[in-house]
C-alpha cells in the first residue's frame, strides 16, 4: 500500500453532484486526501428540486465499511444522512469495532433546504449514546433546534457539548449570520467570524463544511484551527461563482499553521 492518506465518507447520492458523496470525495481531493465512499442512500434531486430518497439497506452499509476496513487504514470518517438513529447507531457501533480511535464527524441532516424529511427525532433516548460516539457533530440553528424540542438552544447546545464538541453552523442564524461556533471542553466557546463581507449560497454547503473539518482531522490539525480552516475552505467554495453549484479548488492555506480570525 502506498503513503496515501484515505478518508471515508458515508453519506447519501445527489445526482447533481453538489451535496452528498460527490461533494465529500470532491472536498477530500482538494485538500490532498483520498476519499473513500460508502453508500446510504440514493437520491433523486437537482441543485434545487428534491423529490425522493431510497434508502440503502443497513445490512448493505456495514457490507461496504466493512469490506474498506478490510483494505484500507481509515482513521476519519464523515457521516452525512442515515435513514434513522438506530441505523446510525449501528453504523457508530461498526467503525469503533473496527478501529478504537476513529475519529468521526457526523452532519446531522435532518431536513433539507427544500422541506424535505429524512427522518424524525423521536429516539432520543438514543441521542446521548450518539454523540458519545462522535468526535464533533455539525449542525446547523434549525438543526440543533429540532434535536430536543423540549429545550432552548442553549440549554440543548449545554447538553450535547457536555457530550461532544459541537461545530454550530451559523447560515441560518437571525442575529449574526454567517458566524459559526466551535464548543469543545464543555465550558470552550469559539467564535469564528465569516471572513468574507458577502457569500453566494451553494447547494450543499454543508456538506462541504463537515467534509472540509474531517479532511482537516485527517492531516492532524487540531481542533480550534480545523475548524477555521473548514471556514475559510467552505467561503472559498461558496464563493466560487455565483451559481448553486460550487466549484472545488486545492486549499491554498498552509494547513499546518493558525488561520488568523
Amino acid at each position: 500500500m502506498n503513503n496515501r492518506t484515505y478518508i471515508l465518507t458515508i453519506a447519501g447520492h445527489d445526482p447533481s453532484g453538489g451535496a452528498g458523496l460527490t461533494s465529500d470525495i470532491k472536498t477530500f481531493e482538494a485538500h490532498g486526501l483520498y476519499g473513500l465512499s460508502v453508500c446510504t442512500a440514493i437520491t433523486v434531486q437537482n441543485d434545487i428540486d428534491f423529490k425522493q430518497c431510497i434508502w440503502t439497506k443497513a445490512d448493505v452499509i456495514i457490507a461496504q465499511i466493512e469490506t474498506l476496513f478490510k483494505r484500507f487504514i481509515i482513521n476519519t470518517v464523515k457521516i452525512g444522512i442515515v435513514e434513522s438513529w438506530e441505523v446510525l447507531h449501528r453504523i457508530l457501533n461498526t467503525l469503533h469495532a473496527l478501529n478504537p480511535d476513529i475519529k468521526i464527524v457526523l452532519d446531522p441532516i435532518i431536513k433539507t433546504s427544500t422541506g424535505f424529511d429524512f427522518h424524525e427525532t423521536e429516539s432520543q433516548n438514543l441521542l446521548d449514546e450518539i454523540w458519545k460516539q462522535c468526535f464533533i457533530v455539525t449542525p446547523n440553528y434549525d438543526e440543533i433546534q429540532s434535536l430536543y424540542p423540549q429545550l432552548n438552544i442553549e440549554n440543548t447546545i449545554e447538553h450535547i457539548s457536555s457530550l461532544t464538541n459541537i461545530y454550530l453552523k451559523g447560515g441560518h442564524r437571525t442575529d449574526k449570520k454567517g458566524w459559526d461556533a466551535l464548543y469543545h471542553n464543555t465550558i470552550v466557546k469559539v467564535n469564528i467570524p465569516p471572513n468574507t463581507d458577502k457569500v453566494y449560497e451553494k447547494h450543499g454547503s454543508g456538506c462541504v463544511l463537515s467534509a472540509s473539518l474531517a479532511s482537516n482531522f485527517a492531516l492532524n490539525i487540531e481542533l480550534e484551527d480545523a475548524a477555521k480552516n473548514a471556514k475559510q475552505y467552505t467561503e472559498q467554495f461558496l464563493n466560487s461563482d455565483k451559481g448553486l453549484l460550487g466549484k472545488h479548488k486545492y486549499n491554498t492555506v498552509d494547513q499546518t499553521q493558525t488561520i488568523n480570525s
